[in-house]
């Protein structure tokens, strides 16, 4: 725990200075209590009583209640502690007090899950942000009053929660997939409309299909001859919406201020798309032509992907509507909150109801950031206490009962190493599993075609189309997201690399070269939440602005440059591979049994 030196005189002592350190003797749990009454920094203010006899008050408040604010400023006057203890780390104290955040590390930001972490921080920061413009109060308002009636007083405070990126970390490690999927999920909705989650998990789905109809379409009766008239429709569609689209942009003249003429132009444009594409592939008017002048390999991609789309938009829009009709999006609308009273929050009935319910959600997630942080900030209040301090402890309503529990029977405390660092997920690592066996699988591709005897010259000319295609679609989709060409000549060159080990992401190259131009710190997420309360803005617009938020920017561009290495690598197996396996004297799957049977002769031909 940090502790800031406060008094009356000496406001602007920054809130790394830290003085004293008090160890509790339930565990290992350090307590750096800050100067009162302008002792020389790196000192604590001496106790009011003797070792073991000090005292602590638990305040708990709903962090979007002014009544909560009211109960903190009065209780901290009345009881006039030696130290007000409240609910933040070192890092959240600061960006409370407006100075400017740290700048994250790179390495911390794109190592691991730390960027769904991220997300999971955001989401929770941004339903609380969207509570607080609900009820005309800044979150957090009353461990703020905390501070600065402290400060007023000439009281110390100490920070005495667990550094919250420790806290996201094992809140994200405890999460199930699904319940992953369910976050994201919820944040995708508080951020816009149903439908347009709807559509845009659609087109994700048909990304990822167009391949497999191109790989295993035969199977179901797709055959060649439909997806090069079905390609060669959806090239001529793609033409024609952007003529169209460009011609509707100059009879609008550039759109109306509030978007509409952007939205009218992109309609116009995929109106045309559609209708051009339908007819095309409905009549095969000039399909044998065009398809002449082309790769055929190029018009078959190109047909499965533009049936996998029209299946995934099919699949979305019915997920958007069942949504819709059965009512399982969170509703936003201001009337179903009149009733609800925040300061009900602070009520023990309902704070427990409200905990239990997050416990069947995710029982892993509710020990990582209720459980845990109870035990956290028990063990710093208990030290504190047995040093003699009086204390009164500003916390959520949410933890005030395990406190509470934990200071009657502070041997109860679980040790501080179990609080602390980085936590594993738990069960059999099939993440990892995977990752090595694509690796295995593709060495093992190439090794056995080499045995085979494959010449050399086709060996290099598969890893070539290999290294070209996941370079192409890795650093065409950086690019398109938002990433300089340098930094999508990085992710699209080791593309080939880390797409055969999922372990690494070509997506983290990038965001390296990103990070050298743009600053991103913990500050981007408020302004985030900012642009999405905007309720009056069209969607496009503010996702626009969202792309100018370096945090965003960045996640977004990681997360394009993985989508496009996964669909490069789909796009290999369903088209490369046949065209390669055409080429050779043999199948692929004869050659890799000829290839292992020589390789166990040579093995044990040496063993022997």
């Amino acid at each position: 725990m940090a502790g800031v030196s406060r008094d009356p005189d000496a406001a602007d002592t920054p809130a790394s200075d830290t003085v004293g350190d008090h160890t509790s003797d339930a565990g290992d749990a350090t307590a750096s209590a800050p100067s009162a009454d302008g002792p020389a920094p790196g000192t604590a203010p001496r106790p009011s009583n003797e070792r073991g006899e000090g005292s602590v008050r638990v305040v708990g408040t709903a962090h979007v209640s002014e009544a909560s604010v009211r109960e903190v400023e009065e209780t901290v006057a009345e009881e006039d502690p030696d130290i007000v203890a409240v609910e933040l780390d070192e890092g959240r104290y600061r960006q409370m007090k407006g100075e400017t955040p740290d700048d994250l590390e790179p390495g911390d930001l794109l190592r691991g899950n730390t960027v769904f972490q991220f997300l999971a921080y955001w989401m929770l920061s941004y339903v609380q942000t969207r509570m607080g413009d609900r009820f005309d109060i800044e979150p957090g308002a009353e461990l703020l009053a905390a501070v600065e009636t402290a400060e007023d007083l000439g009281i110390s405070v100490a920070l005495v929660d667990r550094d919250i990126q420790t806290t996201i970390q094992r809140f994200w490690a405890r999460l199930s997939l699904i319940e992953k999927l369910r976050m994201v999920g919820a944040l995708a909705f508080g951020v816009t409309d149903p439908r347009v989650a709807g559509i845009t998990f659609g087109l994700l789905v048909g990304v990822l299909l167009g391949p497999a109809i191109g790989l295993f379409g035969g199977a179901v009766g797709i055959t060649d001859a439909v997806l090069t008239r079905v390609g060669v429709g959806a090239l001529a569609g793609v033409v024609a919406g952007y003529l169209g689209y460009r011609a509707a942009s100059l009879s609008v003249g550039g759109g109306d201020a509030d978007g509409s003429g952007g939205a009218t132009t992109l309609g116009a444009g995929a109106i045309v798309a559609v209708a051009v594409a339908a007819a095309v592939t409905v009549t095969g008017a000039g399909v044998d032509s065009v398809a002449g002048l082309l790769s055929g390999t190029l018009v078959r991609a190109a047909g499965s992907l533009a049936l996998g789309l029209v299946a995934g938009l099919f699949v979305g829009a019915l997920a958007a509507v069942a949504i819709g009709a059965l009512d399982l999006a969170p509703d936003d609308d201001a009337d179903d909150l009149e009733g609800f009273d925040p300061d009900d929050l602070t009520d023990t009935d309902v704070v427990t109801a409200m905990m239990e319910e997050f416990r069947e959600f995710s029982p892993g997630g509710a020990e990582a950031l209720i459980d845990e942080r109870d035990a956290y900030i028990a063990h710093q209040l208990v030290g504190l206490r047995n040093e003699g301090y009086d204390v009164v402890a500003v916390v959520g309503a949410g933890h005030r009962a395990g406190i509470e529990s934990y200071l009657a029977t502070p041997e109860s405390l679980p040790p501080m190493d179990s609080l602390v660092g980085q936590a594993d997920s738990g069960g059999i690592p099939w993440g990892k599993i995977a990752a090595f066996g694509i690796s295995a699988a593709f060495i093992a591709f190439f090794v056995l075609l080499a045995m085979a005897g494959v010449r050399n010259e086709q060996l290099l000319t598969l890893f070539a189309a290999w290294f070209l295609i996941n370079g192409a679609f890795a650093a065409g989709l950086a690019k398109l997201a938002g990433a300089r060409w340098r930094s999508a000549g990085v992710g699209g060159a080791v593309a080939w690399m880390t797409s055969v080990n999922p372990l690494l992401a070509p997506g983290w190259f990038t965001g390296y070269m990103e990070l050298r131009h743009l600053t991103v710190n913990v500050s981007d997420i408020g302004t985030l939440n900012e642009l999405l309360s905007d309720e009056s803005r069209p969607i496009r617009d503010i996702f626009s602005d969202m792309l100018d938020v370096p945090l965003f920017r960045l996640i977004v561009v990681v997360a394009a440059t993985n989508v496009g290495s996964i669909i490069a690598s789909l796009l290999f197996a369903a088209y490369v591979v046949p065209v390669f396996a055409g080429s050779l004297d043999a199948s692929i799957t004869d050659l890799m049994i000829q290839g292992a049977r020589e390789s166990a002769r040579i093995v044990w031909g040496a063993v022997a």
